[in-house]
């Protein structure tokens, strides 16, 4: 990494994005040209571009070039909906995946210029509840960009084979159809771990059929959320779970084994809600940043072996990124 400081991007619900130049140290808000109490559930940087990054929000999708300085609003049909989530093909960054509420998958070919409206069968209604359907993550397969992975609050996972242009709906063992992350163990044997309301559950055929992992044996609260693998190991999973949502109790854990076995990660203090947000970055293998839902950021350097809470608290946090700064 290039010196010891990073630039931290935070997301959040009615206060619009906020960026730390000095590692998390001290923020200033970094709205640009963004409504300043917009919602912003999604942060996606753009691979090997300093300063440019996507943000999405309830009044579309954004983008900047300059750290949050500007940015420009991208007409698309997902400014009629929420975007809960971002994701984008680090071999085309041109591609770029984007998750909605109400539920839907959109793709864009041309870094965001245009979008078009994925087929993915994905539910309307969340019957019993006042829920409307969202995508609350889309994963794309590092070793095979064509695969790809999106989860549904509440509907399940679905999977493409073909980089979007089709999809298949996997529920089958589930221990809840509340999807909140997704995340991939590529090693043989190769899994897919997804994080609901209730549990950690895992799949080594692809998503075909789940088992639950039963982490309320091995955790305080079974109410998991963040999931994201380590920039140095991909094998090695964090989650953030706390005692529901938002909560007022919130955890980190670690597993290199696929779910065999658990670590809970020493924070300073227990969270104030659940653990949400991840942010990693493969120029510093060992810095981490964690966020619960209710405003707090813990920061480790050592790849989670020891944190620290940073001084500022937010009112709602949803999405979290950070990049190399600067000497």
């Amino acid at each position: 990494m290039s010196g010891e400081r990073a630039r931290v991007y935070v997301g959040t619900v009615g206060q619009s994005i906020w960026r730390s130049d000095d590692d998390g140290d001290t923020f200033r808000r970094a709205s640009g040209d963004l409504f300043s109490e917009c919602d912003v559930r999604a942060l996606v940087l753009y691979p090997q571009r300093a300063e440019a990054l996507y943000a999405g929000t309830d009044r579309g999708c954004y983008w900047t070039e300059n750290a949050g300085e500007t940015w420009s609003h991208l007409p698309s049909p997902l400014d009629g909906r929420q975007t809960w989530s971002l994701a984008i093909d680090g071999r085309r960054p041109e591609t770029l995946y984007a998750g909605t509420c109400p539920a839907a998958i959109f793709r864009s070919r041309d870094a965001g210029r245009t979008w078009e409206e994925l087929d993915a069968d994905l539910p309307e209604r969340c019957e019993g509840t006042m829920i409307i359907p969202r995508v609350t993550c889309i994963v794309i397969d590092a070793e095979d960009p064509r695969r790809i992975y999106a989860g549904v609050e509440i509907g399940g996972v679905r999977r493409s084979r073909d980089g979007g242009d089709s999809w298949q709906t996997l529920t089958i063992g589930l221990s809840s159809q509340d999807i909140h992350g997704l995340a991939i163990a590529p090693r043989s044997p190769r899994a897919l771990l997804a994080t609901t309301n209730n549990d950690v559950n895992r799949s080594r055929n692809d998503g075909d059929t789940w088992e639950p992992l039963r982490v309320r044996d091995h955790f305080p609260w079974p109410y998991c959320r963040a999931i994201a693998p380590s920039a140095s190991d991909p094998d090695l999973l964090y989650v953030g779970a706390g005692n529901g949502p938002p909560g007022d109790q919130g955890g980190l854990f670690r597993t290199g084994d696929q779910g065999e076995s658990w670590e809970r990660l020493p924070l300073p203090a227990t969270a104030n809600s659940t653990i949400w947000s991840f942010a990693s970055h493969p120029a510093d293998t060992g810095r981490l940043y964690a966020a619960s839902v209710s405003g707090q950021i813990f920061r480790s350097r050592d790849a989670g072996e020891t944190w620290e809470k940073l001084p500022r608290e937010f009112g709602e946090i949803r999405a979290l990124a950070w990049e190399p700064g600067w000497d």
